[in-house]
């Protein structure tokens, strides 16, 4: 098929006076992307309690945009307590299945091609505890389905739109995968703008009986990586659609009111879309510019700065760190020195008689 003359493709020729709109928030999304990249600041240490943090929230979010009673705490100790196996519960089966998958993308997505076997897998593993999944988990759906909005408790509270109907969904799922290899490897438009496009379509299609949208936010945030913006790991996207669920259903709802129409209109989505990136890319920045010392520091770096903090004395020698934590002369030079270059210590005199003290 000529990709570039195909319908997801052709759609996402944007009206003149979004296209500054639209590429001012790629641009801030994408500087603060490359920020991320060259600073580096942040510790492994750091990276990974973020990163299960996120893991926590995000799972928290997107279960409860579909319904899902548990809070942010509930999903906390299911997640220290997966190797159990056994949730009661249809909420904690649900939460179980997504905190397994979230992991595996954000340990793994290198290795997670987007084509239709992953997104088959995606949804089995995600659903695989569910009681009332075991016939359709991972298997496009034999019904149909509408695209719901719930409220908190769970309850329809308005329809956002008819999806494709299941004999022609198999087709459109290999087109929608085909057409976005494609895009992405051909640079047919920014990356944001690809993925975005997805997964509007992917919801517009509503492949699965259940659990579209836990689905299309999983495939997010391996398509967010893969195009190497890693701080969709650590900050939540799905924490911000739930934040902003009307909005998110109202975006999706008019965008689809033009769906496989001739004059199909992408913009209301992609401006949602983009808007939750560069909010999410903006929590990230303040990670990276943050004063939390405490965030920057491994834990030895982080003892003596503590131990100089609680010192009467406000200045102190090297040998004094020395004899008090017990660290080699040279780790104990080494914090120090960190400590100075983030200007956290102030160096008083020279040679033997260089002492320390903290900068107020």
């Amino acid at each position: 098929m000529e990709w570039k003359n195909f319908r997801l493709n052709t759609r996402l020729s944007l009206k003149p006076t979004l296209v500054e709109q639209v590429y001012a928030m790629i641009a801030e999304v994408d500087g603060i992307k490359n920020s991320w990249k060259i600073t580096g600041k942040l510790l492994p240490q750091t990276i990974e309690r973020l990163t299960r943090s996120v893991i926590v929230t995000s799972t928290g979010s997107s279960n409860r945009i579909e319904g899902n009673r548990l809070t942010d705490k509930d999903v906390e100790v299911l997640y220290k307590n997966l190797r159990i196996k056994k949730f009661k519960t249809r909420d904690e089966q649900e939460i179980a299945g997504y905190l397994e998958v979230l992991e595996l993308i954000f340990n793994n997505y290198v290795n997670i091609p987007i084509n239709e076997t992953s997104v088959l897998t995606l949804h089995h593993n995600m659903m695989k505890y569910g009681d009332k999944d075991f016939n359709h988990r991972g298997q496009y759906k034999f019904g149909s389905n509408r695209v719901e909005a719930k409220d908190q408790s769970g309850n329809v509270v308005g329809i956002i739109f008819d999806p494709t109907p299941p004999y022609l969904v198999k087709k459109e799922m290999q087109e929608l995968i085909e057409w976005y290899s494609w895009a992405i490897q051909t640079n047919a438009k920014h990356p944001l703008i690809l993925v975005a496009n997805f997964i509007f379509e992917y919801l517009a299609i509503h492949p699965f009986q259940d659990g579209n949208g836990r689905t299309s936010r999983l495939i997010t945030n391996l398509m967010l990586l893969q195009q190497d913006y890693q701080f969709a790991s650590l900050v939540s996207h799905e924490k911000i659609i739930e934040i902003q669920k009307i909005d998110y259903y109202r975006a999706l709802n008019k965008t689809q009111s033009t769906w496989k129409s001739e004059e199909e209109d992408m913009s209301p989505w992609i401006i949602f879309f983009l808007q939750v990136l560069k909010t999410q890319a903006q929590e990230a920045l303040q990670l990276l510019e943050a004063d939390n010392i405490e965030d920057l520091l491994s834990q030895k770096q982080l003892t003596l700065w503590q131990w100089a903090l609680a010192r009467r004395e406000q200045e102190f020698a090297r040998k004094d760190a020395v004899e008090a934590l017990g660290f080699p002369a040279r780790t104990v030079e080494d914090i120090i020195k960190k400590l100075l270059d983030m200007q956290h210590l102030q160096r008083l005199g020279q040679g033997k008689a260089t002492r320390y003290k903290v900068v107020e």
